[in-house]
């Protein structure tokens, strides 16, 4: 009897997981999904993993039982013989339908032909995004978030280092459809930090809470005790910006204030562009909560001014979390932001505030989405809080050992096939699908910024 004729036996013991004991194990890869019937019971399953060791030739775990329809997902049941069949495309939009997946943002590898949706309710945990350089992984990204745009009310604000987002505002000529004439009409301002007002990034040092001010400063409360206790008591009566600050420091002559207005020149803080002076700091404008707030973070001259707005926003929106304004905070190249290598004052202050967001941030509606080519680039106490899962091609292994660790809900068997996906092909995981699903993603809508140089031909 051959393989594909060969009639498959599925059991299972505790009615959540099976087994599938044939050694010919059939068509079906990891990540196919399979009806398994017994008894006059239809229940949906994935499989997970597929082995060619005897007895066992494939492993998965059951999603619920099919019923007239639709699908009722709290109902699994324990059984012994179960015959396998693929599942069908009705029984695949019965899925998606029942666990409110209507976020298209792909064709899914794991039933050819079939669409790969994502559910937007669970954009409410927080996501990271992976892939090494060249998998698609920022393309990728965009087309995601042009379905969050267009079919949702979340505000995002994207912190964008390479400036790949700027253009996200854009829809391509001749793009129709309800995504893309949604797209049009959402509110995307793009914050640049050479652009004229209203558009303008930049943020106020008078604003910022103590700590940020002293990160700043590059100010320790024990080593650097006086001018740090100088900058308490004045903190409460400054105003203007970091100039006035100064003027303010040379107007009492005491040896803290001038060490205080020594450091804020020899540190060339008056020449930073990031103070906003007259115009409007980035937390107001985010505080109007527009669809969209791309900040464009390249375009400093430094990469701590760019931490600097970055802590500006994540403090002001941290101090409001009581409001529980919903707002979805996605970080590209996450490692500017988030990295466990990273020692200036500031860039501290910038990451332990991202692990405080990512820790106690979700019951406030502070949301993370981070996106970077390798989990060792990013904090694990950021990383250990994501319950979403969006990984492209990964070659290392060390890598995937990691990735495996962090997302024990990816399945052993999908996380090993990405060192050979295609560019745009993802392993996508946990809350925001309704089953671990390897998919290949849309073409995007909206102009794509940021790519790759290519090489000179003759």
């Amino acid at each position: 009897m051959s393989a594909a004729s060969a009639v498959l036996s599925a059991r299972s013991e505790d009615g959540r997981s099976f087994v599938v004991d044939n050694a010919a194990s059939g068509p079906f890869s990891a990540g196919s999904l399979i009806v398994v019937s017994c008894e006059g019971r239809r229940q949906l399953a994935l499989v997970e993993e597929r082995s060619a060791t005897v007895p066992v030739g494939l492993r998965g775990r059951l999603i619920g039982e099919l019923i007239d329809g639709g699908i009722d997902i709290r109902a699994s049941h324990a059984f012994d013989g179960g015959q396998v069949s693929p599942a069908d495309r009705d029984q695949v939009a019965a899925l998606h339908h029942t666990t409110g997946a209507e976020l298209e943002v792909g064709e899914s590898i794991s039933a050819p032909g079939g669409p790969a949706r994502l559910l937007p309710t669970r954009f409410n945990r927080h996501t990271f995004w992976c892939g090494q350089s060249g998998s698609g992984k920022t393309y990728a990204l965009g087309v995601v978030l042009e379905q969050l745009i267009a079919h949702t009310a979340l505000p995002i604000v994207i912190f964008d280092p390479n400036s790949d987002f700027v253009r996200i505002g854009e829809v391509v000529p001749g793009a129709s459809g309800p995504t893309a004439e949604a797209l049009r009409e959402r509110d995307i301002r793009v914050l640049r930090p050479k652009a004229e007002p209203p558009d303008r990034l930049r943020a106020k040092f008078i604003d910022m809470p103590l700590t940020s001010k002293a990160a700043v400063l590059q100010l320790d409360p024990l080593a650097d005790r006086e001018e740090f206790n100088e900058l308490i008591h004045l903190s409460a009566v400054l105003t203007g910006e970091l100039d006035d600050v100064l003027a303010d420091l040379r107007s009492v002559d005491t040896s803290a204030r001038r060490r205080l207005a020594m450091r804020v020149e020899n540190l060339g803080l008056l020449d930073w562009e990031v103070w906003a002076g007259a115009d409007r700091a980035v937390t107001e404008i985010v505080a109007e909560r527009p669809d969209v707030t791309v900040l464009d973070l390249g375009g400093f001259a430094t990469p701590a001014q760019q931490l600097v707005v970055a802590l500006s926003l994540l403090d002001d929106l941290w101090a409001r979390r009581e409001e529980r304004r919903p707002v979805l905070l996605v970080i590209d190249e996450a490692h500017n932001l988030a990295s466990p290598r990273l020692e200036s004052p500031v860039a501290v202050a910038v990451r332990e505030r991202l692990i405080q967001i990512a820790a106690e941030g979700r019951k406030f509606g502070l949301w993370l989405l981070l996106s970077t080519q390798r989990p060792s680039k990013v904090h694990p106490g950021i990383i250990s809080q994501c319950d979403n899962l969006a990984l492209m091609k990964m070659t290392s292994p060390a890598d995937l050992q990691e990735l495996g660790t962090y997302f024990g809900y990816a399945p052993s068997g999908l996380l090993a096939q990405a060192p050979w996906f295609r560019q745009g092909e993802a392993l996508l995981a946990g809350g925001f699908v309704p089953t671990p699903t390897l998919a290949k993603v849309h073409a995007r809508l909206t102009r794509e910024a940021g790519t790759d140089v290519s090489v000179p031909l003759r």
